[in-house]
């Protein structure tokens, strides 16, 4: 077994202000070690238990990206180090306990070698300030991060509350100016059975009414969409009918005949079935009718607007439903869009390009909707609010991908090598924390085991999520999170 000098020790950088008895301290603790030509010094995920520096040759280090292994450092400068290089912190967290990377020979390697526990012990002895710093700096970064993320999961919970707010109270005032108006139409109606019970219309005429109420009735449900110009000519011609029939007020109740598809043609049917002495009641007993179905139709779909929004909002948030899941991600996607409805505006256009053929993916649903809505919001900022917005969804190999474009000016190259940094943004001081795209580079890469990108040209940016299809199980899932 070959062992350094003091000597040899104090021409490293990183030994080289040591005093001799610290020398002679690392002389005795280490030794070197040799490594063939592509073979593997140390594994990622391993018990961090050595501290390596390079003394000859060239190693590579690596992470498992996405599923891939990815090259993030080669070197072949003398004095490099790796391995348990945080084996000085005090508490037993993961960036002590197991290697973060993988590191390869490319070429024979000479290697000095320091066992984790030595090393760890040397460090606090030897630097207690420094250590300090050092341990304070990591777990400070680590608690702020923390607190920082939460912070901005608050934000964007107080954003998606106040916009879901917003969307709700559209439908549900809709929906409380429809009843308000259907009382008035019902009350209307219990006066024309007034007059039916007073025999203030005659009783033969009640088979009559019934039927056209009926026939209004489904004339309604298919009544066609009429532009502008379709329906001030229609309104014109049944207010014409309606004069010449000796009908007063037909200016008002052209409108509402009009808006239920009952055209001159249909009244002229209707006007024949009536006693003419009833022609007026009958239109008058239409009219109600055809407004009191309006009005519940538009009372049925502004409820099924605030039905389909809670339900935009459950699938949003996940609640009730286990963390893991096997998912359609177009649901998901869906969902975002519905929460961000009052981010995007009347501005944004929303393109949506879906593969429907993409099967089923095994996810967190919870924390993909943190991605997208991430994605959805930065797209909106970079287009300042005006732009398309483009959703794609298809299939890479093994892969689901999901797209989110957007035509804002781009981002530059110097800002696209930083921008999945924690706390590195470009927004003013107060409006971003930096660590939206960190976050979802973590519950994507991490968390599921697959790879967020960025490409982007001046009016067409894209992130592309990759997420497999396979591999991925909630136990696996766990021991990444």
């Amino acid at each position: 077994m070959e062992n350094l000098t003091v000597d040899d020790l104090r021409g490293l950088f990183l030994f080289e202000h040591l005093s001799e008895e610290q020398l002679a301290w690392l002389v005795a603790h280490g030794q070197v070690e040799t490594h063939a030509a592509g073979s593997q010094v140390l594994r990622e995920g391993q018990a961090a238990t050595c501290f390596f520096v390079l003394l000859d040759g060239t190693v590579a280090l690596s992470r498992v990206i996405g599923g891939q292994r990815v090259e993030t450092n080669r070197t072949d400068h003398r004095g490099a180090y790796f391995g348990a290089t945080q084996a000085y912190l005090g508490s037993d967290v993961e960036a002590r306990t197991v290697y973060q990377m993988t590191a390869d020979a490319v070429t024979d390697v000479r290697l000095y070698q320091l066992p984790a526990h030595d090393f760890g012990a040397m460090f606090r002895s030897w630097f207690p300030m420094a250590m300090h710093l050092l341990e304070g700096l990591f777990f400070g970064m680590r608690n702020t991060e923390r607190i920082v993320s939460q912070r901005e999961r608050l934000l964007a919970l107080g954003s998606l509350s106040a916009g879901l707010t917003h969307e709700l109270n559209n439908p549900a005032a809709a929906a409380v100016r429809a009843t308000g108006a259907l009382r008035e139409r019902v009350a209307g109606m219990r006066h024309k059975l007034a007059l039916l019970a007073s025999g203030s219309i005659d009783p033969a005429t009640l088979p009559v009414l019934v039927e056209l109420q009926e026939s209004a009735v489904e004339q309604v449900a298919k009544a066609p969409k009429l532009g502008p110009m379709q329906t001030a000519d229609l309104e014109d011609e049944v207010a014409d009918w309606l004069d010449a029939h000796g009908v007063s007020g037909g200016w008002d109740l052209a409108p509402v005949l009009v808006a239920g598809g009952l055209d001159v043609e249909w009244l002229d049917r209707a006007a024949a079935l009536c006693p003419q002495t009833a022609t007026e009641a009958a239109v008058r007993w239409l009219a109600y009718t055809v407004e009191t179905e309006t009005l519940m139709n538009e009372i049925e779909d502004a409820t099924t607007r605030v039905s389909a929004l809670v339900g935009a909002a459950k699938q949003y948030s996940q609640v009730d439903r286990a963390p893991f899941q096997v998912v359609d991600v177009h649901e998901l996607l869906d969902s975002t869009l519905v929460m961000l409805g009052g981010k995007l505006g009347d501005g944004v256009r929303v393109v949506k390009d879906y593969d429907r053929s993409l099967p089923p993916l095994p996810a967190y649903p919870a924390e993909l909707n943190q991605v997208w809505t991430n994605l959805v919001d930065n797209a909106v900022a970079a287009m300042a609010g005006a732009g398309t917005l483009t959703v794609r969804t298809y299939r890479a190999g093994e892969d689901v991908v999901v797209e989110v474009g957007d035509t804002g000016e781009g981002i530059p190259d110097e800002v696209k090598r930083r921008i999945f940094e924690p706390f590195f943004t470009t927004k003013a001081v107060g409006e971003g924390t930096g660590l939206g795209l960190d976050i979802s580079w973590r519950i994507v890469v991490e968390r599921h085991h697959g790879d967020i990108r960025v490409e982007s040209t001046p009016g067409d940016t894209r992130f592309l999520v990759h997420l497999p299809l396979t591999g991925l199980d909630e136990d696996a899932a766990d021991r990444s999170g």
